[in-house]
């Protein structure tokens, strides 16, 4: 007969016990992160006021964080892989935290931008995350399954957080009686906190011992990334006509070239090119590149076509508070779409899931071409683009850790973050660039042109369709609990 111990041991080990306690202690820890994402856009214009300088100078705050997390994340998730996802998921929140105390108290331009891209390490709480739900999940030979379930209800977390801290940050600016650093202490302590919930609550993954860290490769990988950022910020802010831009990006799909060729010799790569190379992982990367050109690099061009005056027959000059109402809209529709995967990922296959999803974001930003002057058009093409990113911020982290060999689901999940953010960063620069070629022509000095935003949404639209075609290429029985357990790189 089965002894009364055991069976609260066995329930703790059961699926159902890995989504009540492990995916329960995650989900708060993607509110936090969506708090820090969604709480300081409406304080922005005071941040500028406080530290006394141009509105232009937000951009930096951008750039600079982007950088961060492109540089630290797949160094992060290889350290997880090797010595274990928990220990690097609490060092990733203390940093974020110490910089968001930073942040509170950093009284000039340069210490609030050094402490705001040092805030960036949140980025890697995700793909630890998932990792950290597959190791446990595969124990029970349900490591895929699970981990698409629970990503969804991690990205639920976050865009909530998000919601959250948008609506909470000038509610708690006008109760602190606009003083800044009092409200700016307020994500400070959430992300305290949620070192604490991390410390606590969450338990460590098995690490695969004998590994090491490409000390090199990751050098190289480094110097490249910032040759192509700096390349694509100087692309933004100065235009195609500026030689340097071509001469740093030239110089950076070298550096590419050179790690690739590194990275082939090494016996534990800093990024395993030939995992990279499969069937089932190659499309699901590219996938995360373009789905970052509208997740990340449309929303900005999104805002300014909302407010433009309709006197110059498009726009929707809609003031500051209708604007950030359609970016809330935006942001239910991200997390309906994570529901409806976290729901249809029990029984649909997951290939076709993310086929669908790529569509429904090619086919939300094409409806843009024919249908954008009324409000209600601009809402509907953004809840089915919407729809569609949603599902595919959570399936992305899932499928590469399904595709990858034991001890690499770390930097395989971080890795689709890194690819959506270099599309992101591509597609920002390039609209910046698309949009200003047509400003100053027109009644209005500093609107862009409606065929500027015309390609715009083109772009985004072109990235949603070819995710789904390249998809394709994906195996049929790709991302399945019942694929053989493939060794991890020696």
């Amino acid at each position: 007969m089965q002894s009364a111990r055991s069976v609260p041991s066995s329930r703790l080990t059961s699926p159902l016990g890995i989504t009540a306690s492990l995916i329960g202690w995650f989900v708060l820890v993607e509110i936090v992160s969506g708090i820090l994402q969604g709480y300081y856009v409406p304080l922005f214009s005071d941040i500028v006021a406080h530290l006394g300088v141009h509105d232009s100078d937000v951009n930096w705050f951008e750039a600079a964080q982007l950088l961060l997390s492109a540089l630290v994340v797949p160094i992060l998730a290889k350290l997880g892989d090797m010595y274990g996802h928990k220990k690097i998921l609490l060092i990733a929140a203390i940093l974020t935290a110490g910089a968001s105390w930073w942040l509170a108290f950093a009284g000039s331009f340069w210490s609030f931008l050094i402490a705001w891209a040092l805030q960036g390490f949140y980025v890697v709480w995700l793909p630890l995350e998932v990792a950290l739900i597959f190791e446990r999940g595969r124990r029970q030979n349900r490591g895929v399954s699970t981990t698409r379930r629970a990503a969804g209800l991690l990205v639920v977390g976050l865009q909530a957080g998000a919601i959250i801290g948008a609506l909470a940050a000038g509610r708690i600016f006008a109760a602190t009686n606009e003083n800044l650093p009092l409200t700016l202490i307020v994500p400070a302590i959430a992300v305290s906190l949620v070192a604490i919930v991390i410390w606590i609550g969450v338990p460590e993954s098995e690490p695969v011992r004998g590994r090491r860290l490409d000390t090199g490769g990751f050098v190289i990988l480094a110097f490249a990334l910032l040759l192509v950022t700096s390349a694509l910020t100087f692309l933004r802010l100065n235009g195609p006509g500026f030689v340097w831009t071509w001469l740093l990006l030239a110089a950076g799909v070298a550096v590419f070239w050179w790690f690739v060729r590194f990275e082939l010799r090494q016996s534990d790569p800093a990024i395993d090119i030939r995992v990279l190379k499969r069937p089932e992982m190659w499309p699901v990367q590219a996938t995360a590149a373009l789905i970052g050109i509208s997740l990340l690099g449309a929303q900005g061009p999104l805002s300014t076509y909302a407010g433009t005056d309709t006197s110059l027959g498009y726009g929707l000059g809609l003031d500051a508070t209708s604007r950030s109402n359609i970016i809330g809209v935006y942001l239910v529709s991200l997390i309906v779409g994570a529901i409806i995967f976290a729901v249809l990922s029990r029984r649909g296959n997951p290939r076709v899931i993310l086929i669908g999803a790529s569509a429904l974001v090619g086919i939300g930003y094409a409806l843009f071409l024919p249908f954008h002057l009324e409000l209600w058009q601009v809402l509907l093409n953004l809840s089915i683009a919407g729809l569609g990113s949603g599902a595919l911020v959570g399936a992305l982290p899932a499928a590469a850790a399904a595709a990858a060999p034991r001890g690499q689901t770390g930097i395989s999940s971080a890795l689709t973050n890194t690819t959506k953010t270099i599309g992101g960063t591509f597609a920002s620069a390039i609209f910046g660039v698309v949009l200003a070629a047509g400003a100053g022509t027109l009644v209005s000095e500093t609107a862009a042109s409606l065929g500027g935003y015309l390609a715009v949404w083109s772009i985004c639209a072109a990235g949603g369709f070819l995710a789904a075609v390249l998809l394709f290429f994906v195996p049929k029985v790709a991302f399945s609990d019942s694929q053989p357990t493939v060794p991890a790189a020696n």
